[in-house]
């Protein structure tokens, strides 16, 4: 099934896509995709209602992002080896793990905001997933159990704060609006592979990132596992694996956002993002 959020910032109604491809408002069943609702009940209840028999929302509707104030944003660094290489690092023997301030989710198409004394904002287009289910110290072969649904994320950095202000890559990571993820939390019944799905990323029409997650270095079962060792996971966190190569610090010369670019994002399956930096 694929979920999403409809409505304007703040006033989002829950949603699915039925099968003549309409947005059906679920909003008389669950208040909103959160911590509280994103389990696996969740998806059994919907997939019994006879969806025709709910309101259908107007596609001119603004879409926020796919879930509302997740627990944690963990990410995943450089875990595909050529973005590793473009950069002039090492590929890591372990996932490189860091913290996206949960305050920087934005919708998918919403503005993303340029500040003035920014100067590196950079593009990356990874493939994120949604906990379903407490995760503590789990094995790999069972991490598929925990995984609510799939969207795509847009791990926005500022170069400068995150590498040249030294620290961790926190700052870089999580100013408000690097966090654009959705449209759509996709249920892996509609994901013939996660493990090889095509990612994508254009900046005013022009292709910059072409990857597959067949390349990553961890895989997302490993990933949740990982992770889960060092910290519990609760329903509702999104985690985000990595970018393929082609960010704009690793061209020569390197090249980053400026007000006015226009940034579209792609992922087998899961959708589209299209957005604009806005200075501000």
């Amino acid at each position: 099934m694929k979920f999403l959020r409809l409505g304007s910032k703040g006033n989002e109604k829950p949603a699915t896509i039925d099968k003549q491809n309409n947005f059906r408002d679920l909003s008389s069943l669950i208040e909103d995709f959160k911590p509280e609702t994103l389990n696996f009940k969740t998806i059994q209840k919907i997939q019994n209602l006879d969806l025709s028999k709910l309101p259908i929302i107007s596609k001119d509707q603004r879409i926020g992002s796919c879930i509302k104030s997740p627990g944690k944003f963990v990410a995943i660094g450089l875990n595909y080896s050529d973005h590793a290489k473009e950069t002039g690092l090492e590929v890591p023997k372990e996932p490189i793990v860091f913290m996206k301030a949960p305050s920087c989710i934005t919708g998918p198409n919403d503005n993303i905001e340029l500040v003035s004394y920014s100067k590196k904002l950079d593009w990356e287009v990874e493939l994120g997933f949604v906990i379903g289910k407490e995760t503590k110290n789990i094995e790999e072969k069972d991490a598929a159990n925990h995984i609510f649904g799939y969207c795509i994320v847009n791990d926005l950095s500022e170069r400068e704060w995150q590498i040249e202000k030294l620290g961790q890559w926190v700052k870089g990571k999580s100013h408000d609006t690097f966090g654009p993820i959705g449209p759509y939390l996709v249920t892996s019944d509609e994901i013939p592979n996660i493990n090889n799905l095509n990612l994508s990323l254009e900046v005013n029409g022009k292709r910059m990132q072409t990857g597959n997650t067949s390349k990553m270095i961890f895989n997302v079962n490993f990933i949740v596992s990982y992770l889960s060792k060092f910290m519990s996971l609760q329903p509702g966190d999104i985690i985000t694996t990595g970018t393929p190569p082609g960010v704009g610090m690793g061209r020569k010369p390197q090249v980053f956002l400026k007000s006015g670019d226009i940034m579209k994002l792609s992922i087998d399956n899961l959708g589209e993002q299209v957005s604009e930096i806005v200075a501000n």
